[in-house]
């Protein structure tokens, strides 16, 4: 099949989402297919949600899909995402793919529900009913914010600054940006090595005692 086909069906459907559903509805499609992953945005309606346009670089999905066996991806329905500037979204990932179930792209659906959320939290007041919350994954506007999000996780995930880290410590937290697709965003590697203190010989050590080991 051509995959321009595909395509340009998905773009028909997030116009028809995003006018369903109004300018709180940012539909938005990464085409997957080739090396330019930073501008990976093909298609985007009301882009406003989170200020993201044509052009524009991957989410964190977009890279875990690239990371990840294509065959045990699914179709993530229903999450909680957040803006650079605190909104709230319901998301919705819907991969796109060939004729030989290798996943090409993505439509992703972000519905605005701030507002729903702080009435929500207004009522569970009023009420005095506990307030049941998960975290929302973040969405960045570009790799740069994107990389800089992933190194703030993988210092959470270690628990440690990166000052008082040890060997195990930094590569525990390597291993973290590498399954999450870190290492496919150009030029991160200079960033990641300034960031933990390493050299890039040290670097590549630890990538290579990291991937052995999963293998």
């Amino acid at each position: 099949m051509n995959h321009d086909i595909e395509f340009e069906f998905a773009k028909r459907m997030a116009k028809g989402l995003a006018g369903q559903f109004g300018q709180n509805c940012e539909v938005v499609i990464h085409d997957l297919r080739g090396n330019d992953l930073e501008h990976s945005i093909i298609a985007i309606e009301n882009g406003h949600v989170t200020g993201r346009s044509i052009g524009d670089g991957p989410s964190h999905i977009v890279l875990e899909s690239l990371k990840g066996d294509p065959k045990m991806l699914q179709d993530r329905i229903s999450y909680l995402t957040r803006t650079s500037d605190g909104r709230v979204l319901k998301s919705t990932t819907l991969f796109i793919r060939d004729d030989e179930d290798r996943v090409i792209g993505l439509l992703g659906i972000n519905y605005d529900i701030s507002m729903l959320v702080s009435l929500e939290g207004s009522l569970r007041d009023f009420t005095g009913q506990d307030r049941l919350t998960s975290e929302p994954e973040a969405i960045s506007r570009n790799v740069a914010d994107l990389l800089d999000e992933l190194l703030e996780h993988s210092v959470s995930l270690v628990g440690k600054p990166t000052a008082m880290m040890s060997k195990d410590d930094k590569i525990r937290a390597i291993r973290f940006l590498d399954d999450n697709g870190a290492f496919l965003i150009t030029k991160s590697g200079p960033k990641v090595c300034q960031y933990f203190g390493i050299s890039t010989y040290t670097l590549y050590s630890y990538l290579d005692e990291i991937r052995k080991t999963s293998e």
